[in-house]
């Protein structure tokens, strides 16, 4: 009768170092597709917001006011429904008002905010953890979101700063209210 061979511990050790890196490589390309899909989204919710805004204002004239306050679902501008933190705005000019992802309403992280003295606006996503670690490059690369107030710059309406301190992307109305750099520009 024939003994049945087994491994040998060497052979079993190299297998399961074998799954660990490729357990590692996969872990990784998997929580940087995560990043990627969250920061998909975000680009798109702030988009779509600008477009509902844009025609909120072309029907009234104006853009939804919150008399200048700050408003958000977050505790820190108001704890709002989410229906109401763009007054008027949904379900008219949208369906509903999306939420950033990674959304933490108790801590005051990665929150939409917006603000509108009726003539301006500016929409935040403000104080997004993946923005602050080491400014990511994939936060660079959108310049077009990047908040000129929020840039570490000292120019409040101009993208100036070394953006090594961006911490908020936002979406604004075009200051035309005020040329001087004023309204919500440096908001």
């Amino acid at each position: 009768m024939k003994s049945a061979r087994g491994y040998t511990l060497v052979e079993l050790l190299v297998v399961i170092s074998i799954i660990a890196i490729l357990s590692a490589v996969g872990l990784t390309i998997y929580t940087g597709s995560l990043k990627k899909g969250r920061i998909t989204k975000r680009i798109e919710d702030l988009g779509a917001i600008k477009t509902a805004l844009e025609l909120y204002y072309a029907r009234n004239n104006s853009y939804p006011s919150t008399s200048g306050a700050w408003r958000s679902e977050c505790a820190a501008w108001g704890s709002y429904a989410l229906d109401q933190v763009i007054p008027g705005l949904v379900p008219n000019y949208t369906v509903d008002l999306p939420s950033d992802p990674s959304m933490n309403k108790a801590n005051n992280s990665a929150c939409y905010i917006y603000r509108s003295d009726g003539v301006d606006y500016k929409l935040l996503d403000h104080d997004v953890g993946e923005m602050r670690a080491n400014s990511s490059a994939d936060y660079k690369a959108q310049r077009n979101l990047i908040d000129p107030a929020r840039d570490g710059g000292s120019l409040g309406c101009t993208v100036d700063g070394p953006l090594t301190g961006i911490w908020s992307w936002a979406v604004y109305s075009s200051c035309a209210s005020s040329p001087s750099c004023s309204g919500s520009c440096t908001w």
